[in-house]
């Protein structure tokens, strides 16, 4: 498979906010089947769907892997269970979330896969963060 661009989603809303995403993205980095592309600036950002937790701090990268959609995605969850994230409720705080937004323009709906992520949607933040790393026309590429 040829090296596919691939939006990821990092968030973290315990502990060390912004030492948790350089962990994520150093951890990202380490793995010789994907190159950070671009990374964007963390931003702080109320809970939405869970409001009664601490804010987030999000960040947007891209990334270049010859990786599947699956693969990738078990390779982000290994490195969440690495870092420490455990799952006590659903939306609830976590160490580090971090989520595939767009693989190329695959649109895939399966448990525990959905692409493109449905937070492109639903999270106005995330335009905010694509438009800093010149990808804001990314939502309407998966609009039909």
């Amino acid at each position: 498979m040829d090296s596919e661009k691939v939006f990821l989603s990092l968030g973290s809303n315990i502990g060390d906010k912004e030492q948790n995403l350089k962990e994520a993205n150093r951890r990202i980095s380490a793995d010789s089947r994907i190159r950070i592309v671009k990374v964007g600036t963390p931003l702080v950002t109320a809970a939405l769907e869970v409001v009664d937790q601490p804010d987030f701090l999000n960040q947007i990268i891209l990334i270049n892997t010859d990786l599947d959609p699956h693969e990738l995605l078990n390779v982000l969850l290994e490195i969440e269970n690495a870092m420490g994230r455990v799952r006590t409720r659903d939306k609830g705080p976590r160490l580090i979330d971090i989520d595939i937004l767009a693989y190329k323009s695959i649109k895939m709906h399966e448990k525990g896969l959905h692409l493109p992520h449905h937070s492109l949607y639903t999270r106005p933040f995330i335009i905010d963060l694509l438009s800093e790393l010149q990808e804001s026309d990314l939502v309407s590429k998966f609009s039909n």
